[in-house]
């Protein structure tokens, strides 16, 4: 098991308690709970279904913390409700990219599962194949924005960077948190720092 486990658990547990932490986007409807962890062989059996490997830190998370629920957003999607998706192909230098979920084998491109749901056409996904296999994207299914590639080396380091900021009351738009003294001040506008 991934050492930082046990210490995710711990931080997830604190987060509702804490009087002065950020707001997260669709907290109201997974509650900071999570869904039952996975079995091995569900997830396998995903895999073989899929004919592709979870990274491995996805996994972990899926097997050792929850198999759905507490997540930004709206929360981490149940792996049954996980689709494949690829990369909209670049139409001009600079254009935004959407993910398209039809038939993504014929693509032969790089392949990404959507795992979280953010609502309207906006998608978090994990890459499942290629350079980027194991990092969180956030973009629009339509390409309307992004993608936005998160610095964290993987789903655990992302997912403890969530936590973080919502401890220490950071306004992040990235991960759609909103700090204690913005909620208080509407009106006010900061950049927030990319994931």
């Amino acid at each position: 098991m991934d050492p930082r486990i046990p210490r995710l658990r711990r931080k997830l547990a604190a987060i509702p308690f804490q009087p002065l932490r950020s707001h997260s986007f669709g907290e109201e409807q997974h509650k900071f709970r999570l869904g039952p962890k996975l079995a091995e062989a569900r997830v396998a059996a995903f895999e073989a279904e899929h004919d592709i490997a979870l990274p491995d830190a996805y996994r972990q998370f899926l097997t050792h913390i929850g198999g759905s629920g507490a997540a930004p957003f709206y929360g981490l999607m149940p792996l049954e409700r996980c689709s494949l998706l690829v990369m909209n192909p670049r139409e001009e230098p600079g254009a935004p990219r959407g993910f398209d979920g039809r038939e993504p084998r014929a693509h032969g491109s790089d392949l990404f599962l959507h795992i979280i749901e953010m609502g309207c056409t906006d998608v978090c996904v994990i890459a499942v194949t290629g350079p980027l296999s194991g990092r969180v994207l956030i973009g629009n299914g339509d390409g309307f924005w992004g993608p936005n590639v998160s610095s964290a080396t993987d789903f655990l380091d992302w997912y403890e960077r969530w936590l973080n900021h919502m401890s220490a009351g950071r306004d992040n738009r990235a991960l759609e948190l909103t700090s204690p003294q913005l909620r208080a001040h509407p009106d006010r506008h900061r950049m927030a720092p990319k994931i």
